[in-house]
């Protein structure tokens, strides 16, 4: 049992460790934080919600409005949608569905895709929300902004609106991306890993603790 246990802990110590590394590295970028601001107007936006996950890197859209919402593409065209009985579909005829696979859309589009073509939805979700990485959300140049002048203090590097409908009327899920620099509260790698050194060595006590027993009386006058 304890055997279990202690292996539970570190198989969890690892993930923890392991996830957060790779968050940090190929999901987003710890040095930004990207959040939403609002969705405009209040009277098309009832019953939407929307957030941005991992530092900078996905834009997370929950439809419970009764409403079929459209999310467009960087040309206006019908990206994705989230029907009112929660379906999700992309459209495979958008450019912007391609260029979203990549973070700084480096990618071949194929010859299908053009935003003014008739949408070719496919099914993807039946949840009633949809996760993408929206290049409108995040800095796309390389290296530090030029609006950051003191890397350890926020800045605001720029707001940002990336166009939905509301069964046809027009809407907006607005937002901030805000450099935060390396002070961003994530433990760097080696601390991770010392971290979960610690908790073996403190399992292995435990272990070893366990196997000897406890202490046998000493008689007395011995």
């Amino acid at each position: 049992m304890i055997n279990r246990f202690i292996f539970g802990l570190a198989a969890l110590a690892i993930s923890a460790g392991f996830w957060s590394a790779t968050a940090s590295a190929h999901q987003g970028n710890p040095d930004y934080r990207s959040e939403g601001t609002s969705i405009r107007p209040d009277r098309d936006a009832a019953g939407i919600e929307a957030e941005v996950v991992n530092f900078d890197d996905s834009v997370v859209l929950r439809n419970g409005s009764g409403k079929t919402v459209l999310i467009k593409g960087y040309d206006g065209e019908p990206f994705a949608r989230i029907s009112s009985d929660g379906l999700v579909g992309v459209n495979l005829n958008s450019p912007s569905f391609y260029l979203n696979q990549d973070r700084y859309a480096e990618v071949d589009i194929p010859a299908r895709a053009d935003a003014d073509r008739a949408p070719d939805w496919k099914e993807v979700d039946r949840s009633g929300q949809f996760a993408w990485h929206d290049h409108r959300s995040h800095y796309m140049g390389e290296g530090t902004p030029p609006q950051v002048t003191d890397e350890s203090a926020e800045t605001v590097i720029f707001d940002y609106s990336i166009p939905i409908s509301a069964d046809g009327d027009r809407a907006s899920l607005d937002g901030t991306l805000t450099w935060v620099g390396g002070d961003s509260g994530i433990p760097p790698a080696p601390f991770i890993g010392l971290g979960v050194l610690l908790l073996l060595g403190a399992g292995w006590l435990l272990l070893r603790r366990n196997r000897a027993g406890p202490d046998t009386p000493t008689a007395p006058g011995s």
